[in-house]
């Protein structure tokens, strides 16, 4: 009898090693799921009411089975308590209110409690081998890794990589790949999650930083610090631009990129399945790096509207196919790489275009400023667009323009003056007219003309606004270009559609985050009035942490 129980002891152990090395996960884990398999079928036979535990030795394979149960003068639960008396027995000494143990027989396990153990330990194990397989991947995000395709999934790739699997879904794949079971590929890790099923591994082939590994791979400077890469934009498998610069002035980043007769960057594109790649010089100078970025068309002039995060070029008409790529694809990667919406246009478009804004602005200050045309065109040459830019310009200024003098000068203030008061005062009547508060004309910051936005949006009260977000009401309307094709007699060209991504309310007045958040706060002063005054600096934080989300 001795020895069989010495056989069953080892053969535990021998179990618990096996699964442990096998899965590369704790023994103490393969301990602690036999451990609860043997609860669970100890329960089944006592009595599930039952409070059993178990504990195996990890050295010698002991087992022991106990319930534990609560000492008390009188008896309501006979599974769960005893009374002192009872308890004496058990355990000598034991106190009402004790927890103590009470020793129970092994137990045979048969064909049904055996095979509930076995799923109660695969699951345990299932478990700590996900929790494993997450801490193992959950920090190398961002780093590239080499697997085994294991299958096609719905055209997502499985991928071996060992210790775990990742998947490349279909939009994370080159286009026109065709991975094949069996062959080894290389990709990104985007990202980890853990999931009820186990953590899932997301990997890419056509993310912009698996180009930047590779490169880094590739190229030791690098790899080294010398050269960075600023900034990546791909097509996969199509085309691709990185801006790269050095701190080291006696090497040559895009040279160094490309290597001896283009080695490194034709180890690159290799990988990519040929995907072409620019490497262009980058600039601090946003002007600079947009004309390096358009390479390899030749670009005349760049206009740079920094509110708007916009960018205009001028090119000569015989460059302008070339500065958008076919299918708009060059135009495209610059403007992911610079992170500015380029316009490109010929130099009789650009001239058309200052033509029609010359003549609007010059129109503008001849009625509003009731002057003649010859005057409100000398005005917008010397570089006037808004009538608060005459009303407000330091009068000695306007005075030096060739032809005026202060007198002159001092009567044009005073009709922009005018002007702009009508202006607002037509704003009051509209704001009134759609309801607005007059409680929102002392908010600091914002202006008739705002306020009448505001209430084209149906924000009419101080409740109204005080429920926005900081974002909600500044936040910049963000463009997205498209790409549509469109003929005339002479060639065919690529033109784009933009599409506006619905900014905040106010977003096109160009308000900072400072003066939204003050401007929200003030609206929501009156909701504090009968609460006990708060701190500045926490009204503050407030505003911070909303505008934050």
């Amino acid at each position: 009898m001795a020895s069989a129980i010495s056989a069953n002891r080892a053969e535990l152990l021998a179990i618990a090693n096996a699964v442990a090395t096998e899965k590369m996960i704790d023994k103490s884990i393969v301990i602690e799921a036999m451990e609860e398999a043997i609860q669970k079928s100890a329960r089944n036979r006592y009595g599930a009411e039952n409070d059993i535990r178990a504990k195996l030795d990890p050295r010698t394979g002991d087992l022991r089975l106990w319930r534990v149960v609560e000492v008390v003068e009188e008896v309501e639960d006979y599974f769960k308590q005893v009374d002192a008396k009872q308890a004496e027995k058990l355990q000598p000494g034991a106190k009402v209110g004790d927890f103590i143990v009470d020793p129970l027989p092994p137990v045979d396990l048969g064909r049904i409690d055996a095979q509930s153990a076995k799923q109660v330990i695969f699951q345990k194990v299932r478990d700590a081998e996900r929790d494993r397989q997450y801490d193992e991947f959950k920090d190398r995000a961002g780093e590239v890794i080499t697997g085994v395709i294991k299958s096609v999934e719905f055209g997502h790739v499985i991928v071996n990589l060992g210790r775990a699997e990742g998947v490349i879904r279909r939009d994370q794949q080159i286009p026109r790949e065709v991975p094949r079971v069996g062959e080894r590929v290389r990709a990104l890790i985007m990202k980890v999650e853990r999931q009820n099923r186990g953590p899932q591994i997301f990997l890419s082939r056509a993310h912009p930083d698996f180009m930047k590994k590779l490169f880094a791979q590739e190229v030791p400077e690098i790899y080294d610090g010398i050269i960075t890469i600023k900034a990546a934009a791909r097509d996969p498998g199509s085309r691709a631009k990185i801006g790269v610069i050095s701190r080291d002035s006696s090497i040559d980043p895009v040279g160094a990129c490309v290597g001896m007769k283009g080695s490194r960057v034709q180890a690159v594109v290799q990988e990519l399945q040929g995907e072409k790649i620019d490497i262009i010089p980058w600039s601090e100078d946003t002007a600079t790096f947009v004309v390096n970025a358009l390479q390899p068309a030749t670009v005349s002039r760049v206009v740079i509207d920094e509110e708007d995060s916009r960018i205009e070029v001028v090119v000569p008409d015989d460059q302008l196919s070339l500065a958008i790529g076919r299918r708009g694809q060059n135009v495209r990667l610059a403007s992911s790489l610079t992170g500015s919406a380029i316009d490109i246009m010929t130099e009789a478009e650009a001239s058309e275009k200052r033509q029609k804004e010359f003549a609007e602005r010059s129109k503008t200050f001849e009625e509003e400023l009731d002057v003649d045309e010859t005057l409100s065109q000398l005005l917008v040459a010397e570089g006037f667009s808004e009538l608060e830019e005459v009303a407000y310009i330091d009068i000695s200024e306007l005075a030096t323009i060739e032809g005026f003098d202060e007198e002159l000068a001092a009567e044009l203030q005073s009709r922009a003056a005018e002007a702009l008061e009508r202006r607002e005062d037509g704003q009051r009547e509209e704001r009134r007219g759609l309801g607005v508060e007059d409680a929102l004309a002392d908010l600091p910051h914002l202006t008739e003309a705002m306020l009448v936005t505001l209430g084209k949006a149906g924000i009419k009260t101080l409740d109204d606004l005080a429920d926005l977000a900081t974002d909600e009401l500044i936040a910049k309307k963000r463009v997205n270009e498209q790409r549509r094709r469109s003929n005339n007699t002479e060639n065919r060209r690529d033109r784009s559609e933009r599409t506006e991504d619905k900014g905040g309310v106010l977003g096109e007045y160009g308000l900072s985050e400072e003066q939204g958040n003050e401007i929200i706060m003030a609206a929501r002063a009156h909701w504090f009035d009968d609460e006990p005054a708060q701190d500045v600096s926490s009204v503050e934080e407030a505003a911070d942490a909303e505008s934050s989300q």
